[in-house]
């Protein structure tokens, strides 16, 4: 994968596969620290602390239909490779975190990448799960941050029994994605 809004899509459906009813995506471009944060938080099954350890592993998956699982440990392994990291914290009956950071202006940063298509698609896929997606960015200025939330549970309360994967809906969900990110940016960036 070679953007980042593709990485948490990746987690956000093993969120999904582990019986998650919320789950929350986060993007923080910290302009003024030189930091790009991403986090992915479930309310799933959770792990094990050795499963935890076990799962940058690219021989360790939970799926059946293959016996590798290359997303956590690659996203890991490009983290790293950027000045930052990459941090699971789980546990059983209470669901996971997995929080990711990389130097903002690392040449070899992979792109943060389309998170209004990636958010749109959990949302269609997946229409039974209440997601939240938060960017924020802080700009280099010292100025507050700017920041944008998402939440399905107030859109899916209007829609009543009007499907998600109706056009006008589906247009109206991305233009308000976009404009939503476009918005903290340009304000962020004067």
């Amino acid at each position: 994968m070679r953007e980042i809004a593709l990485h948490l899509l990746d987690i956000a459906e093993n969120s999904v596969a582990a019986d998650a009813k919320n789950i929350t995506l986060t993007v923080c471009e910290d302009l003024q620290g030189d930091k790009l944060t991403a986090s992915v938080i479930d309310d799933g099954k959770g792990m094990s602390a050795e499963m935890s350890a076990k799962v940058i592993d690219p021989f360790t998956t939970s799926r059946t239909t293959r016996k590798v699982g290359l997303g956590i440990p690659l996203f890991k392994t490009a983290a790293e490779s950027c000045n930052g990291n990459l941090v699971i914290n789980s546990e059983i009956g209470k669901g996971t975190r997995l929080n990711v950071e990389f130097q903002h202006s690392h040449i070899d940063r992979m792109p943060l990448g389309d998170l209004s298509t990636t958010m749109l698609t959990l949302f269609i896929s997946y229409p039974q799960i209440h997601w939240l997606f938060d960017y924020k960015m802080i700009p280099t200025d010292g100025n507050p941050e700017e920041k944008f939330v998402f939440d399905t549970q107030p859109i899916m309360a209007d829609l009543d029994d009007i499907p998600l994967t109706e056009p006008a809906v589906l247009t109206f969900i991305r233009e308000y994605i976009e404009s939503g990110v476009a918005r903290v940016r340009a304000v962020s960036n004067g």
